[in-house]
């Protein structure tokens, strides 16, 4: 049924009717095409429903009967009248009832509009296959066991267990000859998994959800048990989503490598792997247009004694992130009751309002549990009446005191070349208005649409505005290309004549954000919002820059940029996970003085993180663990900074006392 994937992509009622509290007629269907408002044939055919079943439109969904919601989300075999009228004439017809469920399924499997289907993807959720209940294989393979447990059991235990099942399993000698090789290469490779700190996971767990740095963790286990010498290794900033405490266990990995003959080229941020490194090579001084040059290269010894290099600066302590004088006090909370999603352990979880709030802990202990799948949808669905999937909880409570709920999330801010960071934040509406306004364009007609790439009139028909050209190479990677006719600029020629200040549409969108702050620098409506850009760190980002190329640490901080240029409610919940990504000490520092704009604004700031200059800031920490996947689950320590470091349960506490 499932292909051996263990699930089915289907439609989830949950998420078509959220918490079953509206009536029908309320719009408790939300769904495009189901609305009473916009399809005015729902409502008939909701009102032959009910005459026929006996049910009542006002009635709120959770209350109606089941056979009732089945017949509504599934349909049935019979017919209803439905009548079409108009001014001239009405008309009687009969036809069957789809249901909404069936209805959105035939409509996704059927329809040739991406758009459509992206609108119906809001409802489709991966759910357990019903065949094999998620196991992946018939019964038959299911029934062969080893140690009394069969390959899913064994594919679900955590890496940790597993490696204690092979430990104690006992064979017969026959057996034991025949597994010997087998269990040597299995525990082998489970030994690896464990010394880059992926002991919580399970061997059934998707590749799809996994974070990027357990993945190329992963792929770094397996190049230790490949034994293979002489090769150059490059990594990515391995060190994402690692705790301090498990970070020492991929140096140690990353050292294991390297002694066995070796090259390991390692693009990295974190100060304990800089310091570990035998050669550190500083890129610099500044990013974008102000870098490209090497400031320093040594020891970290010696590249810290280097005054010219920002790395070595806060390597040797000129320049450090410094610890708040005070922390802010904090009245009113959001508090969840009896959490239970994946390894939570039904507890009890309180999250101070007005402040910024640290949530920390080993990999996998649970901080995503709690902020991303219980906080965040939680909120989001109360506060803005989303239909977000909810973790496993008991109750939540608080949530009258927060009036809107924001997740900057490293997610891509746009999907084609056409998004870019002017686009995003608003401010290349204002710049196309300010075209517009000028001598050329009013003597011309031009309004505001015509400096714009999206729609046509004044981008280039040749490349529809993208200014540059897909050619599919099949077997090979897409190529892109700029496009012949207008060489990359988007724009036909008559709309890159007009000029505002010497420069035209395209030469705005080629400037940095730097750049651009000089250059709007008197216009109210567009500099504010450059300048938040520029102050989270990206003056370096041209103003056109495709979102396709901007990394996750990046598209994050433009939708921060994006926020801070709105006015605050001042009881604004924003949810971040791990914002430090991809980014240098001194632009932590530029971080932390944004998250504090925000707070200071009366707002609340829940951070999933592991740096400690962060955490350290922080007003709050709640701190998750003891360990990761089963062994966490439980909140170890909650309260100030300090408060954590005189923890001697804590892990994080541990690293916190040699900061405070």
């Amino acid at each position: 049924m499932c292909g051996g994937l263990g699930f089915k992509l289907v439609i989830d009622p949950a998420l078509i009717y959220g918490d079953g509290s509206k009536t029908l007629r309320e719009g408790a269907i939300t769904v495009t095409g189901w609305n009473f408002d916009s399809a005015k044939t729902t409502l008939q055919m909701f009102t032959a429903l009910s005459e026929k079943y006996g049910f009542s439109l006002d009635v709120p969904f959770k209350d109606l009967p089941e056979k009732i919601k089945k017949i509504l989300l599934y349909g049935d075999d019979s017919e209803i009248k439905l009548t079409l009228t108009s001014d001239n004439y009405s008309y009687s017809y009969k036809r069957r009832y789809e249901g909404v469920v069936t209805n959105l399924e035939r409509r996704y499997h059927t329809s040739t509009s991406e758009s459509a289907k992206r609108e119906i993807e809001k409802y489709l959720r991966d759910l357990p296959c019903n065949s094999c209940g998620g196991k992946r294989l018939r019964p038959e393979a299911l029934s062969v066991r080893i140690g009394g447990k069969n390959i899913w059991e064994l594919c679900s235990m955590q890496i940790t267990d597993l490696v204690a099942f092979f430990s104690a399993l006992e064979l017969d000698h026959s057996h034991a000859m025949i597994a010997a090789p087998i269990l040597k290469e299995v525990n082998a490779r489970l030994s690896f998994l464990t010394n880059v700190g992926l002991e919580y996971l399970t061997l059934a767990r998707g590749a799809n959800t996994l974070s990027g740095g357990e993945a190329q963790r992963i792929r770094l286990a397996t190049q230790i048990g490949s034994g293979l010498t002489g090769v150059v290794y490059i990594l990515d900033e391995p060190s994402i989503g690692l705790h301090q405490r498990d970070n020492e266990k991929l140096i140690a990995t990353l050292k294991k490598l390297r002694d066995l003959g070796n090259t390991l080229i390692v693009v990295e941020h974190d100060e304990d792997t800089m310091r570990a490194a035998d050669y550190l090579v500083d890129i610099g001084p500044g990013a974008g247009v102000h870098g490209g040059r090497v400031i320093a290269a040594g020891t970290p010894e010696e590249v810290a004694a280097n005054t010219d290099s920002v790395t070595g600066d806060y390597l040797s302590g000129r320049k450090k992130i410094e610890v708040p004088a005070s922390r802010r006090d904090w009245e009113k909370s959001i508090v969840i009751k009896g959490a239970k999603q994946n390894n939570l352990k039904n507890i009890d979880v309180e999250i101070p309002l007005g402040v910024l709030v640290a949530v920390t802990g080993v990999s996998g202990s649970g901080k995503s549990s709690i902020v991303n799948q219980i906080l965040y949808p939680a909120a989001s669905n109360r506060v803005s009446g989303t239909r977000l999937i909810e973790g496993k909880y008991d109750a939540i409570l608080g949530l009258e005191n927060i009036d809107k709920v924001i997740c900057i999330d490293q997610s891509p801010i746009g999907r084609t070349p056409r998004s870019n960071p002017a686009t995003y934040t608003g401010a290349f509406t204002q710049i196309r208005e300010l075209f517009a306004k000028t001598p050329d364009a009013m003597e011309r007609g031009y309004g505001p649409g015509r400096f714009s790439f999206n729609i046509k009139g004044g981008r280039c028909e040749a490349c529809e505005g993208d200014g540059i050209k897909k050619i599919e190479m099949h077997f090979l990677s897409d190529v892109y290309v700029p496009c012949e006719v207008c060489g990359g600029k988007r724009y036909n020629r008559e709309t890159l004549q007009v000029t505002y200040k010497g420069k035209n549409i395209y030469d705005v969108l080629e400037m940095t954000v730097e750049q651009g702050c000089e250059f709007f620098e008197n216009q109210s409506g567009i500099y504010p919002k450059l300048k938040t850009l520029y102050d989270v760190g990206l003056g370096y980002v041209k103003l056109g820059q495709s979102a396709t190329t901007l990394s996750g640490g990046e598209a994050q901080r433009v939708k921060l940029a994006t926020e801070l240029a709105k006015r605050s409610t001042s009881r604004t919940l924003y949810v971040l996970d791990e914002p430090t990504t991809g980014l240098h000490s001194h632009d932590v520092a530029k971080l932390i003085g944004i998250l504090s704009r925000l707070v200071a604004g009366g707002n609340t700031v829940v951070v999933i993180e592991h740096n400690l200059d962060v955490i350290k800031t922080a007003d709050w920490i709640i701190d998750v663990g003891p360990e990761g996947g089963d062994k966490g689950g439980t909140i170890i320590a909650a309260g100030t900074p300090e408060a954590i470091a005189g923890n001697e349960k804590s892990y994080t506490g541990m690293f916190l006392k040699k900061l405070l």
